[in-house]
């Protein structure tokens, strides 16, 4: 098996199905701040539902670790900045 590759990517450029094969091309945030390739995700378009659902399954444990680290907030103002202010922040306790 060889080693995986490591992409770092904002978003989705562009994704298209062509004979069976989802290719989905990768974007960063480029220096101008608009998006630029940043690598290519090829699936057995069979395999995309699996995928996605992989990555919704991901995105609900997330939301739910969220709403549980809320819940247990203090109440009173903190010195730490507010991560919920920036868009896509999170941690984990």
């Amino acid at each position: 098996m060889t080693s995986p590759n490591t992409i770092f990517a904002d978003g989705i450029l562009e994704a298209s199905v062509n004979h069976g094969v989802a290719r989905l091309t990768l974007a960063q945030q480029g220096p101008d701040g608009k998006p630029v390739p940043a690598g290519q995700l090829i699936l057995p378009l069979a395999q995309l539902p699996h995928f996605a659902n992989g990555v919704l399954g991901l995105i609900k444990q997330i939301e739910g670790r969220m709403k549980e680290a809320q819940a247990n907030a203090p109440a009173a103002p903190s010195a730490e900045p507010d991560l919920g202010a920036v868009p896509g922040a999170f941690r984990f306790g």
